[in-house]
């Protein structure tokens, strides 16, 4: 049988369902009645702390750990659970771990055509050599590589050649184990771009596992967080950053400036002054998450702050703050923030350690109760 040329990788398949899975090794439970949706051609990006369980969530819906609980399902076939076990290389679900697993004694071209069902003869060879010539123009390399030896080619071309493989076997579902981690910052950018991009065109339904906020937070459709075995929040990216579920998915996707305050209907009275939160928010005393972006320094402010320490980045500074005792006017509801806080500043002239700015926050408050801290 000899695999289709087409321009696409997805027929239209994907959806996946994990219910209820448990999985433990020994005496240490590792994934705790986790549940997660994706649907058909979106992208979904799992983050979480080193040992939080990302992974080996990873392994169990690609068949190379079997659940003690729970049901892996895709596009209505159950792989694990309800007493049914499918084989990973039975499973219509592609791979691409992090160093890209290349065999360093097969060309690129044989590493892209490994595992494609071909005819044999002269007629079988051409169509596989046009397949994998496809793959690579896919993922936007030369055909010219398919001679080359793994060893001859770049970092991020080689994770390339792994999304290649993948692809070829036109997989309802890809799997991308913290594929981007081991390249150079410039180029793990560069690289996570072009594969997006791939994706997108081919339509593939795609998860990827990192422990990166930025890249889950820019890569993805849907970030599920996990932390400690359990999925702690999933939703679309905007959601999870600016409305995190609790104060520590808060701190992990980000740097966040956290106070205490009072809360009373949409208004939360604080160190910062009153500051406006969702009409869900919980009432009395609270934990008021704000992200540095928020808080700005402007020469009407009502906050003043005075510089602690600084970081430059070019386009931006990191400035360190300290609040003065009388940090708004009219305060004295006796409220504190956090003993120092940092926010990204614009315009690095004038921001020195030891002066004396005026802040304004803008946009509302994230509001958890005090419980939380």
């Amino acid at each position: 049988m000899t695999t289709p040329i087409s321009s696409g990788t997805n027929s239209g398949g994907g959806h996946l369902t994990v219910s209820g899975v448990v999985k433990a090794f020994g005496e240490q439970t590792v994934l705790r009645d986790v549940s997660l949706t994706v649907r058909p051609g979106s992208t979904t990006a799992i983050v979480g702390p080193s040992g939080a369980g990302k992974t080996t969530l990873l392994r169990v819906i690609a068949g190379f750990e079997r659940p003690g609980g729970g049901v892996v399902d895709l596009d209505g076939t159950v792989l694990a659970g309800d007493g049914r076990w499918v084989p990973p290389h039975q499973r219509a679900i592609g791979y691409v771990a992090q160093d890209g697993a290349l065999f360093p004694h097969l060309s690129v071209g044989q590493n892209i055509a490994f595992g494609m069902e071909s005819a044999s003869g002269r007629a079988g060879k051409a169509q596989t050599r046009a397949r994998v010539d496809e793959l690579l123009e896919m993922v936007s390399l030369d055909p010219s590589l398919a001679r080359r030896g793994p060893h001859e080619i770049s970092g991020g071309q080689q994770q390339r050649v792994a999304l290649a493989r993948a692809l070829a076997r036109e997989p309802q579902l890809l799997l991308l184990d913290e594929s981007f981690s081991s390249l150079d910052a410039g180029l793990r950018v560069a690289t996570r771009r072009a594969v997006a991009a791939v994706l997108e065109r081919a339509g593939v339904t795609t998860i990827l596992v990192t422990h990166d906020q930025g890249e889950a937070l820019s890569f993805a459709d849907q970030v599920a967080v996990i932390r400690d075995g359990s999925l702690t929040q999933v939703s679309a990216p905007m959601t999870v950053y600016q409305q995190p579920a609790d104060l520590g998915t808060a701190e992990f996707l980000g740097e966040a400036v956290v106070l205490d305050a009072w809360v009373e209907g949409t208004v939360a009275r604080s160190a910062f002054g009153d500051l406006s939160v969702r009409a869900d928010s919980p009432q009395g005393r609270v934990r008021l998450m704000l992200r540095p972006e928020q808080v700005r320094v402007v020469d009407d402010g009502p906050i003043s702050a005075t510089v602690v320490s600084t970081e430059f980045y070019g386009p931006e500074v990191i400035v360190r703050f300290r609040l003065e005792p009388d940090v708004v006017a009219g305060a004295g509801n006796g409220h504190t923030a956090a003993a120092d806080f940092t926010v990204r500043h614009w315009e690095p002239a004038g921001v020195r350690v030891g002066a004396q700015l005026k802040l304004r926050v803008f946009g509302d408050g994230v509001a958890y109760p005090s419980a939380q801290a």
